[in-house]
């Protein structure tokens, strides 16, 4: 399908989403890939996978860019040539990107009553607010929460980063669809501000350093 949604921030920074109904061959029709990543999506398993990565590249064609300006750092983390960052996921039918002039992570989770079993493995400051009780409510949360520290780590790309005891999300409404968090890892204590909105069931989450923010 063409593109799903699209978010424009003051500052400059796109944030797109695709809804993947394509089929496998019409996407691989429709992108340009280099050899590389030829040879990465040939060595996939996953036709989910497959999809995921093909439909980043028609998100990236969205915002004016090809597969070939965009490259991976040793430590994974992609760039843009022309010296913008880029932050990426995908997950299940749905992929994202976010390009801003200033660092940016992203994330897209699937709303799901799992993530309560597996709480206690990042959780432990946002416990405090949080309200088990509230049971939809309580999911949603950790999903945001997750999707936070999951596009943080993208953003920060340093090995040994816990979600638990070195990023915590400080205290948020569903509402609001956004909020503050803060990392504290090493000699590094930074603040961060995300945004977050819910599509179909899933959970987007983009964050920024607060203090170079502009909204």
């Amino acid at each position: 399908m063409p593109l799903y949604t699209a978010y424009k921030k003051d500052d400059g920074t796109q944030v797109l989403v695709w809804k993947i109904t394509e089929s496998l061959k019409e996407l691989t029709q429709k992108v340009a890939l280099k050899p590389v990543c030829h040879n990465r999506i040939d060595g996939m398993k996953s036709e989910l996978h497959r999809k995921g990565f093909l439909s980043v590249r028609m998100l990236l064609q969205e915002a004016g860019y090809t597969d070939f300006d965009m490259f991976y750092g040793d430590d994974g983390k992609p760039h843009l040539t022309d010296g913008k960052n880029i932050s990426i996921t995908h997950s299940y039918g749905f992929s994202a990107i976010a390009i801003s002039n200033k660092n940016v992570g992203i994330d897209m989770e699937m709303q799901r009553e799992k993530i309560i079993t597996i709480a206690n493995k990042f959780c432990i400051t946002e416990f405090s607010y949080l309200d088990p009780m509230h049971l939809q409510e309580y999911m949603r949360q950790l999903t945001v929460i997750w999707g936070v520290k999951e596009a943080l780590f993208k953003m920060i790309s340093l090995p040994g980063i816990s979600f638990k005891n070195h990023i915590d999300v400080l205290r948020f409404s569903i509402d609001d669809k956004r909020g503050r968090a803060q990392v504290t890892f090493d000699n590094m204590n930074r603040n961060y501000i995300f945004f977050f909105e819910e599509l179909e069931g899933f959970t987007l989450v983009y964050s920024f350093e607060e203090e170079i923010l502009s909204h």
